[in-house]
């Protein structure tokens, strides 16, 4: 028996292919934050996620949002396992080039990347929800299924845990001035 693929069918093929060629480096990024940095689960996280966009990709009207959607949802089911992973990730920075511009941010990354790999798996989405993929508090519930006060709590709890296990944060951090606070101008008669 010989199987024909439909002219639709080999449309929506390329179209697929299309978005993987694409927008897969800026998925790939998400799905390393995800998992804390490692490269390798990320690219389990993604292909995972993209298999599951190809069964439904005639249905999909919106492809990346329904990926990164697959790609949260498959984060929170790797956290609520109940096994531990044996093997832990470790990024080792790289020696410090003196005075690059570039140095303090790659060494912030490398600092930034670690730490959120010592963060729980709920922890580590939260803060990438939020903050990497700028989330608002309402669409970070509704995608971990639950409750606004749960985000913010868990963000806190987050941020609070990540100072306190990667203090050279704070010194790689870029130093950022103290807010200036507008004095209201007044309107002369």
């Amino acid at each position: 028996m010989k199987v024909t693929m439909s002219a639709r069918d080999a449309g929506y093929e390329d179209s697929f292919r299309l978005f993987v060629e694409s927008r897969s480096a800026a998925l790939l990024r998400t799905a390393v934050l995800l998992s804390g940095g490692d490269r390798h689960a990320a690219e389990d996280l993604l292909q995972n996620a993209l298999v599951k966009a190809l069964g439904r990709w005639h249905r999909i009207d919106e492809p990346e949002a329904y990926v990164r959607q697959v790609l949260y949802r498959q984060q929170i089911g790797r956290w609520r396992l109940k096994w531990r992973r044996r093997e832990v990730s470790v990024s080792v920075p790289p020696e410090a080039k003196a005075a690059e511009d570039g140095a303090a941010a790659a060494d912030l990354r490398v600092v930034l990347r670690a730490a959120l790999g010592r963060l729980t798996a709920r922890q580590r989405t939260v803060l990438v929800l939020r903050y990497f993929e700028d989330l608002p508090e309402a669409e970070v519930a509704s995608l971990l299924g639950c409750s606004v006060g749960t985000v913010r709590s868990t963000t806190h709890r987050s941020l609070a845990r990540l100072r306190t296990l990667a203090p050279e944060l704070a010194a790689l951090a870029p130093e950022v001035d103290e807010p200036v606070h507008p004095r209201p101008v007044e309107v002369g008669p």
